[in-house]
């Protein structure tokens, strides 16, 4: 082998090596944009005495979550999506009845954004008796998402034992003012 032939190798080495590493540096930087863009959508239970109450979604990640699906379950018999019909059927036996926020599908939810879900106004254990017992025995609700990246199916929902860390929420205590603003899960994320 003469030295124009090792250059012309070490040549083509040099190429092919510096190809794998650009390759890898755009999957790298690919990888790194979508979880720059990562949305986190977290489902939240907020009930405290006198105050507003109910569950409420949020997106603590750092990109919009674009909503794929809902589905709701009432007395674990599903219902459908979470939208203006199904709201109003899981509210109608309720009183007073609580506000409803709907969902749809390909709905943005921008970083940063908070909006209760299914609430009440100026929770009162008494009066609310049976707000409470929907929110935290009969409804389950699950809100499937993606990046603007699209394909990854993230999922949250209330199913998950995490809600409140046991198969049962606290019972209802006429006696006491019960507020479950420091429950979290177990991998500490705050529920309230």
């Amino acid at each position: 082998m003469d030295s124009q032939t090792v250059i012309a190798l070490s040549a083509v080495v040099i190429a092919i090596a510096s190809l794998v590493v650009s390759a890898y540096q755009v999957r790298a930087t690919r990888l790194h944009n979508r979880h720059t863009l990562r949305p986190l959508l977290q489902l939240r239970l907020k009930i405290s005495a006198g105050q507003r109450a109910g569950i409420w979604m949020v997106n603590t990640g750092l990109g919009p979550a674009i909503i794929t699906g809902t589905r709701v379950w009432l007395d674990g018999k599903e219902l459908g999506s979470w939208n203006r019909e199904t709201s109003r059927h899981v509210r109608r036996d309720i009183a007073p009845q609580p506000r409803a926020s709907a969902l749809s599908d390909g709905m943005g939810v921008p970083p940063g954004y908070t909006d209760y879900l299914l609430t009440v106004d100026d929770y009162n254990p008494a009066a609310n008796n049976a707000f409470l017992e929907l929110i935290t025995r009969r409804m389950d609700l699950e809100v499937r998402y993606e990046s603007l990246y699209g394909g990854e199916g993230y999922t949250v929902s209330t199913r998950r034992n995490s809600w409140w860390q046991s198969d049962t929420p606290p019972a209802y205590d006429p006696a006491s003012t019960p507020s479950h603003d420091d429950a979290s899960g177990p991998d500490g994320a705050r529920l309230n």
